[in-house]
């Protein structure tokens, strides 16, 4: 059962639903803000779910809700634990109803800070990720976010299969941040640093009509790329990839079994 509205958790729910798993979505009366932004994601994102509106803050709601947590193996949530203890669903209160229950608590920061407010753009910028003034292209604590709650989940349902009781975990979406920070933070993809644009063999290029990512990080791509172009400088390289379009060279790239694709907007 999926309690989270926006991306997380519904993602999260989704990836279950693939993996044969039957969800119910729980919505308040107002619906997901989801539909609102991005209606075709929210209808992907919900496809083959059963959908129940329920308002949470009614006692009628609650019992509602208990009735379906009562067949339920897993939950998720994505409401603050404060919010959650004051309607009486916090964690401890649901366990101690429903022992087989398995719950996947989705925060912002890991305690003490799990009640903070935030989005995917403040855990990105909390973990070095951004670079101003521009806006990250892929929302990437949420969507690492929502594959750590479904890891989380099977871990309690196979931990369940062994001890028979339930249990919860909980992910926090700005340390699902921190592992994309990790290249970052051991220097790898700092600018100068070999993947930061510091090797010509790893780098993107201009190409008559766009831009080329080229990736022959490893010796022999790198051997049979030289060679063949008969570049090696950064600045032979640059005058090698602007003599034909982007489709040509992502063509060359893989009739040379090197990997080489065009830069895309979207």
């Amino acid at each position: 059962m999926n309690l989270a509205v926006n991306l997380p958790g519904p993602a999260a729910a989704q990836r279950l639903c693939g993996l044969g798993a039957s969800v119910v979505k729980v919505e308040p009366p107002s619906g997901d803000p989801m539909e609102i932004y991005y209606a075709d994601w929210y209808r992907d994102m919900a496809a083959g779910h059963d959908l129940v509106k329920l308002d949470l803050k009614s006692p009628e709601g609650r019992e509602q809700l208990e009735g379906l947590l009562a067949n339920a193996d897993v939950l998720i949530t994505a409401t603050r634990p404060a919010a959650m203890e004051r309607l009486g669903l916090d964690r401890e209160t649901l366990q101690r109803k429903f022992p087989r229950l398995c719950q996947v608590l989705i925060v912002g920061y890991p305690a003490p800070r799990d009640n903070e407010a935030g989005h995917d753009l403040t855990y990105q910028a909390s973990m070095g990720l951004l670079d101003p003034p521009h806006l990250p292209r892929s929302l990437l604590s949420d969507m690492a976010g929502s594959e750590q709650v479904v890891s989380s989940a099977l871990a309690l349902l196979f931990n369940r299969e062994r001890s028979g009781a339930g249990g919860d975990a909980v992910v926090a979406l700005s340390e699902a941040a921190a592992v994309f920070a990790e290249p970052l933070r051991y220097g790898s993809t700092i600018p100068g640093a070999s993947l930061g644009g510091g090797i010509p063999e790893y780098n993107i290029y201009k190409t008559s009509d766009g831009w080329v990512a080229v990736a022959a990080l490893e010796p022999h791509f790198k051997r049979r790329l030289e060679e063949t172009l008969k570049v090696a400088s950064p600045e032979e390289y640059r005058a090698a990839f602007i003599l034909q379009n982007s489709a040509y060279w992502q063509e060359w790239g893989q009739q040379m079994d090197v990997p080489i694709e065009t830069v895309r907007d979207r």
